[in-house]
């Protein structure tokens, strides 16, 4: 990405711990700066969270995954039937073509208001309670 040489907004999400987003984002900010950092952290308020070893990057982990397929298979398909129970919201509106689509609204009859003094004013005229026989907010004192 750095190579196209366009600005580039970096955004995370999910699965923080304390421990390892600050270590995270201080090697994948170094990676997008084209950067070299140290493995030893500098001492920090902070710095006591970071122990036993102090170092940026976390020694590997030879852990075993006792993840079954069995097991992933029924998570994937749950969470599949979960996804498939939330309505999409789209950026832009998707007209499917079915009359009764949820994805294409009906139109709907719509009020048209007056101009009030506000907009007969002018947007450099000041509009006040006597004008428009109301208060700005409904919070406000009584007079």
């Amino acid at each position: 990405v750095r190579s196209f040489n366009v600005p580039t907004l970096v955004l995370g999400g999910g699965g923080y711990t304390l421990r390892n987003v600050p270590r995270c984002w201080t090697y994948e900010t170094a990676v997008m700066l084209g950067e070299d950092v140290k493995d030893e952290l500098p001492f920090n308020d902070y710095f006591e969270y970071f122990g036993p070893d102090y170092r940026l990057h976390l020694p590997v982990s030879n852990m075993e995954n006792l993840n079954s397929p069995e097991y992933l298979e029924r998570t994937k398909i749950q969470l599949l039937e979960i996804l498939g129970d939330i309505e999409p919201v789209p950026g832009v509106q998707i007209q499917t073509g079915q009359v009764d689509s949820q994805l294409n609204p009906r139109p709907m009859a719509m009020e048209v208001d007056e101009p009030g003094p506000e907009e007969a004013s002018g947007p450099d005229k000041r509009v006040t309670e006597e004008m428009t026989g109301q208060k700005e907010h409904p919070a406000e004192l009584a007079p």
